[in-house]
């Protein structure tokens, strides 16, 4: 049987996200970032949509690797400024009923006790529809913001990554219990103090003694997103996360190995293969014809500025790409960023090369993943055929201009998938979790973070 298409619209609480320069474009909205309405606007027309969640990206510092310096990105709003995602998320849950919402936070400059506390907050202000991206983070600048002198190494932050979800896995499943909240009227008790246990930690990296502060939220524990393609990451990925955000890259072939590689890890963890839900990323232009499309294409990149999109893949992968003349071929370099940012741009065996400026413009428009382009029966063909040949389970829509690309997609390809049965008609009932793997609100009992319940 086919595959169901799930969808999650990916943004920033900012003016720029992927597509860095899109902002001037006439009909893009997103300066309006920071407006309330710009955010509930945005929920109700997802959930319009049907779409499964909002994942929303976030940093802590200004991408500062391109030039060695903050002036590129600070002038052309590379992801600055930014504000808190989280802020949003409440008043985004009160205008929708279903929406699921996956929020991006960076462990290694978060308190376990306070990030656990606001997460169990959001889940109970969503009635359950809150998501955690698992972040460890890629910035020397973030690091450099929040008081550490030199950001730890890229395998170094996932074993801090590890040590931290020990924590808040044990403040949201074990200290309290199912049945510590009693709120007794006649006696006056609120809660059982037997059923509510501190948690002590004296680890390398963290170290807590204390309670919970929030009673069990409608999940407990949030629906896991995470994104890292090393192998530390992977590794990671399979014994934690329930959903996956992948860069798409340009072909099947290389996504269709990594899901390969993840479900093989997670089988090997003794969890279920399909329990992790893979989403690319994906950008979408539709238009009523291959034509329009096509020109509505071109007329994006008209706004695309090479040095935006250079600044963002700069800080992403750790490596100055301001070193090569826009002409020059690109090497095959490592940074301590986001590994893989450049491996697609890396010389090829079949003796294909990219130049720096081709680079700038690919990233231009659509980030690190794919460009579908065309009417809604192409897309829905290109997306249908990205699902089939990579095993994928959906995709992490983002924007180009705001709200169109989202507007055009829910009102053109949304229709025609629905048609082809590869997409739900209705939102099924219950949690995030529960909309997501169809089972209970709670962690399954083959995942590691459910062997921490009393």
């Amino acid at each position: 049987m086919a595959k169901e298409i799930r969808l999650n619209a990916f943004t920033m609480n900012c003016a720029a996200h992927i597509n860095s320069t899109m902002w001037r474009h006439p009909r893009d909205t997103s300066l309006r970032y920071t407006s309330l309405t710009y955010w509930t606007d945005l929920a109700q027309t997802l959930e319009r949509g049907l779409f499964d969640g909002v994942f929303l990206a976030d940093v802590l510092g200004v991408y500062d690797v391109f030039r060695d310096s903050p002036s590129p990105a600070i002038t052309h709003g590379v992801q600055f400024p930014v504000n808190d995602p989280m802020m949003v998320i409440p008043a985004m849950a009160h205008v929708t009923e279903h929406l699921g919402f996956g929020v991006t936070a960076l462990l290694p400059y978060e308190s376990p006790l306070t990030f656990a506390r606001r997460m169990s907050t959001l889940d109970h202000l969503t009635d359950g529809r809150a998501g955690w991206n698992i972040v460890t983070g890629y910035l020397q600048s973030a690091a450099k913001g929040t008081g550490i002198a030199e950001q730890a190494p890229h395998d170094t932050r996932y074993e801090m990554a590890e040590e931290y979800m020990d924590i808040v896995y044990s403040l949201w499943e074990g200290s309290w219990e199912d049945d510590a909240m009693v709120a007794d009227r006649a006696s006056g008790v609120l809660t059982e103090p037997a059923r509510v246990h501190k948690i002590e930690h004296d680890g390398r990296f963290f170290a807590l003694e204390a309670y919970h502060l929030s009673e069990p939220s409608p999940q407990r524990t949030p629906v896991l997103y995470q994104a890292g393609g090393s192998a530390a990451g992977r590794a990671f990925a399979a014994k934690h996360a329930e959903c996956v955000f992948l860069g798409g890259g340009s072909s099947t072939t290389g996504l269709a190995r990594s899901i390969a590689d993840l479900r093989r890890r997670a089988a090997a963890a003794g969890r279920d293969p399909a329990g992790l839900l893979m989403f690319p990323l994906m950008t979408v232009v539709v238009a009523p014809t291959d034509e329009e499309a096509e020109a509505k294409l071109e007329e994006y990149r008209r706004w695309v500025d090479p040095s935006a999109a250079l600044t963002l893949v700069s800080g992403w992968a750790g490596v100055d790409l301001a070193q090569w003349d826009l002409d020059d071929r690109i090497e095959d370099l490592r940074g301590d960023g986001v590994q893989g940012a450049l491996a697609q741009f890396a010389p090829r065996t079949d003796g294909r090369s990219w130049t720096v400026r081709q680079a700038a413009e690919y990233l231009g428009i659509g980030g690190s993943g794919p460009v579908v382009v065309g009417s809604p029966g192409r897309v829905a063909d290109e997306l249908e055929r990205w699902i089939d040949e990579t095993d994928a389970d959906g995709f992490n829509l983002t924007r180009i201009v705001t709200p169109e690309t989202y507007d055009d997609f829910i009102d053109l390809v949304v229709p025609e998938l629905q048609r082809r049965g590869r997409y739900k008609a209705a939102y099924a009932p219950g949690s995030y979790r529960q909309k997501l793997f169809g089972n209970g609100p709670w962690l399954p009992d083959s995942h590691v973070g459910r062997s921490y319940r009393r």
